[in-house]
């Protein structure tokens, strides 16, 4: 795998990119030994960020974590990837799509059932027309993450979701 690792508000040592590269190198019996892996280290006061991101055909792998000492970052980074990446080999057997990014072991490699995804609970409901910001305030009144409504203004269905630093997103259809 080639490796990328660059830095924001923080220095990367031959110590930091050796732990990156070490951890992260379990990962090289999921890929091919040509895919990227883009790694960006980063320190905001007292946080310490890890994010990782490998493009592969077709989507990308993506994982982020935070905490006080940049190596625990590192190591928590590693098993959120793994885990992500069986559930994608998953979801590539079980629709039988193409996977050349992955390698040819991985893929042949028996699947357990754990990370299967399975939905609980189906709801129906009404899409009233709302602005923007009276879908936000419904998604606060119901102490939600995310909120589905037919925006007033297209009249297509919207999503509104809370991000990090309390801000909002809007999620709107493109065709």
């Amino acid at each position: 795998m080639n490796y990328t690792v660059s830095g924001k508000n923080i220095e990367v040592t031959n110590g930091l990119r050796e732990a990156v590269i070490d951890k992260l190198s379990k990962l090289e019996r999921y890929f091919t030994p040509d895919t990227e892996v883009n790694v960006t280290l980063s320190v905001e006061k007292e946080r310490q960020r890890i994010e990782v991101t490998i493009p592969i055909k077709g989507t990308i792998i993506r994982a982020e974590q935070v905490s006080s000492d940049m190596y625990a970052s590192i190591d928590l980074v590693e098993a959120v990837l793994e885990r992500q990446l069986r559930k994608y080999k998953n979801k590539l057997v079980d629709k039988k799509q193409s996977a050349m990014a992955l390698s040819q072991m991985f893929i042949e490699e028996e699947t357990g059932g754990e990370d299967e995804i399975k939905i609980v609970r189906s709801k129906k409901f009404a899409i009233k027309p709302m602005d923007i910001e009276e879908a936000c305030v419904q998604m606060e009144l119901l102490g939600h993450d995310f909120f589905v409504f037919r925006n007033a203004e297209t009249d297509e269905v919207n999503v509104v979701y809370k991000r990090k630093g309390n801000t909002y997103g809007l999620i709107e259809p493109e065709y």
